[in-house]
């Protein structure tokens, strides 16, 4: 049996957007799945408009992603000599000829088909001249049809008749897209291609190169696009961001997969997979043929569950960069991860990405004498009446011999009982005066994180306000 052989590839024109990601996690998931290889080719043979930045970024997101490639990474531009190379033999083979129709030519040509109501395409002026010269162009068969099983979309077939000669080489020599992705695919040795149903009219004109030169057709699968909520084409509003832009906000790249995976591919009822599920259950049975919503609300859902069951010293790790990203290393080395991983299991059950985190942690990393205040929770809680009360509180947690939650939950049960007042007379006053604002995780878990010292200075500085 043959191995089974996908690839990504890219042009590195622009950054890697969530819908390219997507078409790369199908890919990869379709060779891992079978055991296969995945491999990565950089078209970049627009040099205009091709960036090292851009390709950098390319690899720098799969690598993110977890989508790591088999071999070395092609570069199409390296080519040019084996795509020409290819073309050559077309036109030795009779497979191919030279045309020296002009641009205004051509157009002329399709104008007159358009007036009778017949295809507007390049009516093969040239294909028996036996010219040496000028561009080169593929010589299509005339009658009969080019079908294929798409492995998305099911059996596609068009009429050879509906496709003209399609141009192989322009006339300074460069290869064109469709010669250039039919040798690449073929010298890797690619077997299955799963890519965006924009390229759904190309594939029948590849089938042709294929079958010119005598190679195997690979197998073809087209996935449907991804829409915004507005089920118009995905815009940056609605999430049509660069993948490292979602690395930056703060996402899991787990999540990303795992939400990506769900646009356009299900197994059963199944919403969250680790990407060794994913491997196991994927097959292409299981991608649609309509369009995908991308939802940012069930995005941020499907990342709140991977950060609630993520190791914290991870998240850790994160936070600490997160934070040198924002304020400097220097500046950042005030906070200790070992800090930030005492943190994070209080804010793993509400927190909706890493600098959600990083949002919801400042209260616990600033000092007493700089902990920001919210001023209508401080009119409301931390009131004449109430002050005394903190006041009399830390006096007492300065007596405990063991700062835990137990000890705590004792002081504070004794205290209401002896002042005859319910728990929630003092536990906002006591959450405004330790965080600044009138939510955060459990009050005694909160104290314990922020240890004695700093617990006592931020009551007492709450008293005095």
């Amino acid at each position: 049996m043959t191995k089974i052989v996908s690839r990504f590839a890219p042009s590195p024109t622009g950054f890697l957007h969530i819908g390219g990601a997507r078409t790369a996690l199908f890919s990869w998931l379709l060779a891992r799945s079978m055991g296969g290889e995945f491999r990565l080719r950089i078209e970049d043979t627009d040099r205009e408009r091709s960036t090292q930045e851009a390709t950098d970024a390319i690899i720098d997101s799969m690598r993110w992603l977890g989508l790591e490639h088999d071999g070395e990474i092609v570069f199409q531009s390296d080519r040019s000599d084996r795509h020409n190379e290819v073309i050559d033999q077309l036109i030795a083979s009779g497979h191919a000829y030279y045309c020296q129709c002009s641009k205004e030519d051509v157009d002329a040509m399709r104008e007159k088909a358009m007036q009778e109501g017949r295809k507007p395409k390049y009516d093969g002026t040239c294909r028996e001249k036996g010219l040496t010269s000028g561009v080169v162009r593929l010589k299509a068969p005339l009658e009969g049809a080019t079908g294929y099983k798409d492995m998305v979309k099911g059996f596609i077939s068009v009429e050879n008749s509906e496709m003209d000669d399609m141009i192989l080489r322009r006339t300074d020599g460069t290869p064109t897209y469709n010669l250039a992705v039919v040798v690449d695919d073929h010298d890797m040795g690619v077997t299955h291609v799963l890519r965006g149903d924009d390229h759904v009219n190309n594939t029948p004109r590849q089938i042709l190169i294929y079958r010119a030169m005598g190679w195997d057709v690979p197998e073809f699968g087209h996935v449907p696009m991804i829409l915004g909520p507005d089920k118009k084409k995905l815009s940056k509003r609605h999430g049509a961001l660069s993948v490292m832009e979602y690395e930056k906000m703060g996402y899991l790249p787990e999540a990303v997969t795992n939400y990506l995976a769900r646009l356009g591919w299900s197994h059963g009822d199944q919403e969250l997979f680790t990407m060794d599920e994913m491997v196991e259950f994927f097959t292409t049975d299981g991608l649609g043929n309509s369009p995908s919503v991308f939802d940012l609300t069930k995005f941020e859902w499907v990342n709140g569950q991977y950060m609630q069951k993520a190791d914290p010293d991870r998240l850790a790790g994160m936070l600490c960069d997160f934070l040198a990203r924002e304020v400097g290393e220097e500046e950042a080395k005030s906070v200790t991860r070992e800090q930030f991983a005492r943190i994070a299991p209080l804010l793993q059950p509400r927190a909706k990405s890493v600098l959600d985190m990083l949002e919801q942690a400042r209260p616990f990393i600033v000092d007493a004498t700089f902990l920001p205040y919210d001023e209508s929770a401080v009119k409301k809680f931390l009131t004449d009446e109430t002050k005394p009360l903190l006041a009399e509180i830390a006096e007492r947690m300065e007596g405990l011999d063991e700062f835990t939650e137990a000890s705590l939950e004792e002081l504070h049960r004794q205290f209401i009982e002896e002042k005859d007042i319910k728990f929630k007379v003092v536990a906002q006053p006591l959450r405004v005066a330790i965080t600044g604002k009138t939510q955060s995780p459990g009050l005694f878990e909160t104290m314990i994180v922020l240890g004695k010292e700093q617990t006592l200075s931020r009551i007492r500085r709450a008293v005095e306000l």
